[in-house]
C-alpha cells in the first residue's frame, strides 16, 4: 500500500502542494505565489495558466522535498479558492480571459438589476446564497457577454466553465486529451446555479443567468475516485478528493458533528458551522452551503459567514501603504502600542460580506486623531478581523440556536498571538489552534484518503486532531462592550459609500 497522500491547495495568493502521512503530518511541501491582476478599481483577476504552471512546479518540488515518487502516493486531493471563475477552450486548453476572482466586483450593477425584482434574497431559498458579486453565476455571465465570441463558442460546445478546482482537475486528468470536466458539490454550491436540495444544476437558474448547460461541469461527491492523473509528476495517482477551501478546512478540523465550527484566517476570513444532513436557511445574513459529501453518503451542510478582507488587509498595509516590509512584522508593530487608540479599520475594499451584504460599502479608518500612529493603525487592522468574526458568530448563533462553546482556528494568521488573544477576548469564547494548522490541504487529503480506503472513517480522522494552543478570554465585559460598540459605529460609516 502507498504510504502517503498529496493535496494541491490552490489559494487566492498562492498555490501549495503538501504531502501527508497516515497520522496527518506534513512530510513535504512547496508553495509559490501568483500575480494579482488589478486592471480597474474593484476588478481582481488571475492568470489561470500561471496558476496551472505553478501547480505543476509545486507538485514536483513537494515530492522532492518529501523524498518520494508518484508510486508512493495513495491518492491526490484538490482544494481551491472558491467562486473564482474560469472560461476556457476545450480544444486548445487556453482560457478565453483571465480568471475573475471571488473578490472581483465588476458585476455590481448586474447584482442591483437582478435585485430589483425580488431583492438580494431572490435566489436564497434555492441556492442558500444572496445576490452578490461574490458568487460565480454573474461572473460567468459577464465572461460570456463581454469576451468577444465567447457566447457563440459556448453555444457550439467549444467552451468550458469551472471554478479553479474544475480547471485543475481537467488539466491533471489529461486536459485537451480527455480531461475530466467535474466539480464537487461544495464548489457547485458557490456558483448560485445549483439547487441545494437536489445537488443538481437548476434549469430555471441557468435560464435566468443566461448560462448554457453545455459549459458546466458534472457535479460529483467531495470524496470519490474521479480518475487518474496524467501529469508526469503524478502519473497513475488517483484524483479522489475535491473540496472548496473553507469546506476543506472544516473537514481538516474534523468538525463532523452539528454545532462544531471553525474559522480560517487567510486572505479572507471564513467561519463555518456544521449543521448536519439538512440545510439551515439563514435569517441573519449568512450563507447556507454544502459542507461535504463523502462518497455515496448523504451530504452534510453548513452555515457560513464570509469576510472578504482579513490577511489581505495586512498585505495592503505592506504593499500599498508600505507600513511594513513583511507580513509577519504586523504583530511587532501592533505591540508597540497598548491598545488601538480608538482607531477602527473597516476593510470593505470589496464591500461588506456576511452578515451585512453591502456591496456599496467601502473601507474606512475611523477615530483618527493626532495621537494615532502607525502602531495604532496596525493594531486596528488586526482587530478588524476579530470584530468581523464576532459579527459572523453572533449571526450564526441566532440562525442555529446553538451557542458555540469554542472556536477552532486555522490559516496563515493563527500564528499571530496578539490577534488570537484578542479574538478570544472579543468573542468571550475560547479559541483553539490545532497542531496541524494547514487544515485546508489536510481536509483535501482526508477526502482523497477516505475515497481509496487509506483511512476507514471520519472517526479515524478525528483521532488525529490535537490541540497546539488554547486562548481563554480575559477581557472584562464592560471593555468588550465598549470596543464592539465603537466597531459598530465604524461599520455604519462605511455603508452606502457608493451610490
Amino acid at each position: 500500500m502507498a504510504k502517503y497522500l498529496a493535496a494541491i491547495d490552490q489559494g487566492t495568493t498562492s498555490t501549495r502542494c503538501m504531502v501527508f502521512n497516515a497520522e496527518g503530518r506534513i512530510v513535504g511541501s512547496a508553495q509559490k505565489e501568483h500575480a494579482q491582476l488589478l486592471p480597474k478599481p474593484g476588478w481582481v483577476e488571475h492568470d489561470a495558466l500561471e496558476i496551472w504552471r505553478n501547480t505543476v512546479e509545486v507538485v514536483t518540488q513537494a515530492k522532492a522535498n518529501a523524498g518520494i515518487e508518484a508510486a508512493d502516493l495513495a491518492a491526490l486531493g484538490v482544494t481551491n479558492q472558491r467562486e473564482t471563475t474560469v472560461l476556457w477552450d476545450r480544444r486548445t486548453g487556453k482560457p478565453l480571459y483571465n480568471a475573475l476572482v471571488w473578490q472581483d466586483t465588476r458585476v455590481e450593477t448586474q447584482v442591483a438589476a437582478y435585485a430589483r425584482d425580488g431583492g438580494i434574497d431572490r435566489y436564497r431559498r434555492k441556492t442558500g446564497l444572496p445576490l452578490a458579486s461574490y458568487f460565480s453565476a454573474l461572473k460567468l455571465r459577464w465572461l460570456l457577454d463581454e469576451v468577444p465570441g465567447a457566447r457563440a463558442r459556448a453555444a457550439a460546445g467549444d467552451v468550458l466553465f469551472g471554478t479553479i478546482d474544475a480547471w485543475l482537475v481537467w488539466n491533471l486528468t489529461g486536459g485537451v486529451h480527455g480531461g475530466l470536466h467535474v466539480t464537487d458539490v461544495t464548489n457547485a454550491s458557490r456558483t448560485q446555479l445549483m439547487d441545494l436540495d437536489t445537488l443538481g444544476w437548476d434549469p430555471q437558474l441557468l435560464q435566468e443567468f443566461k448560462v448554457p448547460r453545455s459549459v458546466l461541469p458534472r457535479i460529483v461527491a467531495s470524496s470519490q475516485v474521479y480518475g487518474e492523473a496524467h501529469l508526469d509528476e503524478l502519473a497513475g495517482v488517483p484524483v479522489a478528493g475535491i473540496l472548496g477551501d473553507q469546506q476543506a478546512a472544516l473537514v481538516g478540523q474534523t468538525c463532523y458533528a452539528p454545532g462544531e465550527a471553525k474559522n480560517t484566517y487567510g486572505t479572507g476570513c471564513f467561519l463555518l458551522m456544521n449543521t448536519g444532513p439538512k440545510p439551515v436557511r439563514s435569517n441573519a445574513g449568512l450563507i447556507t452551503t454544502v459542507a461535504y459529501q463523502l462518497g455515496s453518503a448523504a451530504p452534510c451542510y453548513a452555515l457560513e459567514g464570509s469576510v472578504a478582507i482579513a490577511g489581505a488587509l495586512v498585505q495592503w498595509l505592506r504593499d500599498n501603504l508600505r507600513l511594513i516590509t513583511e507580513s509577519a512584522q504586523i504583530e511587532t508593530l501592533a505591540r508597540e502600542v497598548d491598545d488601538n487608540g480608538d482607531v477602527y479599520f473597516v476593510p470593505a475594499f470589496s464591500g461588506l460580506y456576511a452578515p451585512h451584504w453591502q456591496g456599496s460599502a467601502r473601507g474606512v479608518i475611523a477615530g483618527l486623531t493626532r495621537y494615532a500612529n502607525r502602531g495604532h493603525i496596525a493594531r486596528a487592522a488586526l482587530e478588524a478581523t476579530a470584530y468581523q468574526t464576532r459579527d459572523v458568530l453572533a449571526a450564526m448563533e441566532r440562525d442555529s440556536a446553538i451557542a458555540i462553546t469554542e472556536l477552532r482556528v486555522d490559516g496563515g494568521m493563527v500564528g499571530n498571538e496578539l490577534l488570537m488573544q484578542f479574538q478570544a477576548d472579543i468573542l468571550d469564547v475560547p479559541v483553539v489552534r490545532p497542531q496541524v494548522v494547514e487544515t485546508t490541504a489536510l481536509g483535501a487529503a482526508y477526502a482523497a484518503g477516505l475515497a481509496v480506503g487509506y483511512w476507514r472513517s471520519t472517526e479515524d480522522l478525528a483521532a488525529h486532531w490535537r490541540i497546539d494552543k488554547r486562548w481563554e478570554p480575559s477581557m472584562s465585559a464592560e471593555r468588550r462592550a465598549a470596543l464592539y460598540g465603537s466597531w459598530q459605529k465604524a461599520i455604519s460609516r462605511s455603508l452606502d459609500w457608493r451610490t
